[in-house]
């Protein structure tokens, strides 16, 4: 079967047209290729194209490679790109220093094709083994969905992104009501596929807002909502429940209902200074402690935030 994985991406960055040139024509049909002129316009193309490889020229004019390594490395979102310089100097001293900033490898000028292509087919199966190593501690093996440790590290990101403007943020944490009788009843294997079955449908409410779900643990789920205000949220919530409601399965020790049902809290509040991620974790687990408590099977809404200077919206 062919190999239907879209192509790695790799930024040349020379100022010196002849010798992307050559580097292109050894790698262009392997990989998607981009290219910068300088340092500066490499720095904003990464952001742009988000490369799976860098080939850095050392000389240039302007901002040299070496400076515009460390910047890479300096930056959170770019500081796992792999370098590789490319250099005419035969210098240990300035590969020494190369190596010690982060880049991965060099390739010395004139450039040899089929050495650098093998030099980066090496380092891009290394990236792709790092980024699927990294993809699965992150992941749920169960559901598929974000684990606790993915799910902390994004609502950290989403305070942050959202505190300058001061925009929306709503957390939806749920239970699925009796879980332990079900799985008496039924067996861990039908649990399993339960709680794939609810991460579906989790899925299916959060992607229209561009929201995260995830399995916080157990059979208790979780999902972030950037830039959702209250309303939005709540019809989430019960998008959600009623994507379960339809799959109709069948729960017989329930005390709520003949079907698995859910328990579903939500913390909706603006993002202001002096808040933390788990401010929006305490309200709506308040929240989904609230809607067990009344009955099970039904939705529990907050807005947050007063002590913060919120103002109701």
């Amino acid at each position: 079967m062919p190999d239907t994985r879209p192509k790695a991406t790799i930024l040349i960055v020379d100022d010196e047209i002849s010798n992307i040139e050559i580097m292109n024509e050894a790698l262009g049909d392997e990989y998607e290729i981009c290219f910068a002129t300088s340092g500066e316009q490499a720095l904003e193309q990464m952001h742009v194209t988000m490369p799976d490889l860098v080939l850095l020229d050392v000389v240039m004019q302007g901002m040299q490679g070496f400076e515009v390594c460390e910047k890479l490395k300096q930056d959170p979102l770019l500081a796992d790109v792999p370098v590789i310089f490319i250099t005419g100097l035969n210098d240990t001293d300035d590969e020494v220093r190369g190596l010690s900033i982060g880049a991965i490898d060099y390739v010395t000028k004139p450039i040899h094709p089929l050495i650098l292509r093998n030099r980066v087919r090496n380092h891009i199966e290394l990236k792709q083994l790092r980024d699927h190593l990294t993809e699965m501690a992150v992941t749920d093996a169960l559901t598929g969905l974000h684990n606790r440790r993915k799910l902390d590290s994004l609502l950290k990101k989403n305070v942050q992104d959202l505190l300058p403007d001061e925009g929306w943020l709503s957390l939806i944490m749920l239970d699925l009501d009796f879980f332990k009788q079900y799985n008496d009843a039924y067996g861990h294997m039908s649990g399993d596929n339960c709680l794939k079955m609810v991460g579906a449908a989790l899925n299916r409410a959060v992607v229209r807002v561009a929201g995260h779900s995830a399995r916080y643990g157990g059979e208790e789920f979780c999902c972030i909502l950037p830039n959702c205000p209250p309303g939005q949220a709540g019809a989430v919530a019960v998008e959600i429940r009623y994507q379960l409601q339809q799959m109709r399965i069948p729960h017989e020790r329930s005390d709520v209902s003949p079907y698995v049902t859910i328990s579903i809290g939500v913390a909706s509040a603006r993002v202001r200074a002096g808040m933390t991620p788990s401010d929006w974790v305490r309200f709506a687990d308040a929240q989904l402690s609230l809607a067990k408590a009344e009955g099970r099977d039904r939705v529990k809404r907050e807005i947050f935030g007063q002590e913060f200077g919120e103002a109701q919206p």
